[in-house]
C-alpha cells in the first residue's frame, strides 16, 4: 500500500522536474557542442553529411543515415561553431493520411507528457492553388530550449508529399 503513493510521487517529481529544465537535443548531444564533436559522433554512427551550407552566421549540415524508423534526414545548425538546432525530418512513403495523423498524435502526446501541453502554433490548409497544402504545428518551450512538431503535406493528384518534422532549438 505504501509503494503506490511513493511511486506516484516519484512519477510526479520526474514530470515536474523536467518542466524546470531545458529540452535537451537528441542523440545525446548538448547545446553548444562544437561542430567538431558533432562531426566525430556522426562519423562514429556511420552517418553521411550530404551538404554543408552557410547562411549568415549559421552553418547548416544535412545528414543522412542516422538509424531511426522513418528518419529521412537530419539538419544540424551551428552558430559560431556551436550547436543551436537539430531538425529531424521523417517521411513514410507508403503511409496514408490516417497513419500520419495517428503518428502525429502519438508524438504530440509523448511530448505533452514530458514537457506539458504543447501550444498550437500553426494550422492551415491552402486550397487556393492546384497543390493542396496542409501545415499543423505545435511548440513546447522549457527554459532556454524549444521543441517544435510539424506535419506538412502537399498534394496534387496523383502525387502526394507528406512529412513530420521535429525540431529542437536552443533559444
Amino acid at each position: 500500500m505504501r509503494v503506490l503513493p511513493a511511486a506516484l510521487l516519484a512519477l510526479l517529481f520526474s514530470v515536474c522536474s523536467s518542466w524546470g529544465q531545458e529540452i535537451p537535443p537528441p542523440f545525446g548531444f548538448r547545446w553548444s557542442d562544437t561542430s567538431s564533436r558533432v562531426e566525430r559522433v556522426l562519423k562514429g554512427a556511420k552517418a553521411k553529411t550530404v551538404a554543408r551550407e552557410k547562411n549568415g552566421g549559421e552553418e547548416i549540415w544535412t545528414v543522412e543515415g542516422l538509424i531511426h524508423p522513418g528518419l529521412k534526414r537530419t539538419l544540424f545548425t551551428f552558430k559560431d561553431g556551436a550547436l543551436t538546432q537539430i531538425e529531424l525530418q521523417y517521411e513514410y512513403p507508403d503511409w496514408t493520411l490516417e497513419h500520419y495523423n495517428n503518428r502525429m498524435g502519438e508524438i504530440r502526446r509523448y511530448f505533452d507528457g514530458k514537457y506539458g501541453t504543447g501550444r498550437l502554433i500553426s494550422r492551415s490548409r491552402d486550397n487556393d492553388t492546384d497543390v493542396i497544402q496542409t501545415l499543423v504545428g505545435y511548440q513546447w518551450v522549457v527554459g532556454k530550449a524549444a521543441l517544435e512538431l510539424f506535419y506538412f503535406s502537399a498534394q496534387k493528384e496523383p502525387n502526394v508529399y507528406r512529412n513530420i518534422t521535429v525540431t529542437y532549438k536552443a533559444i
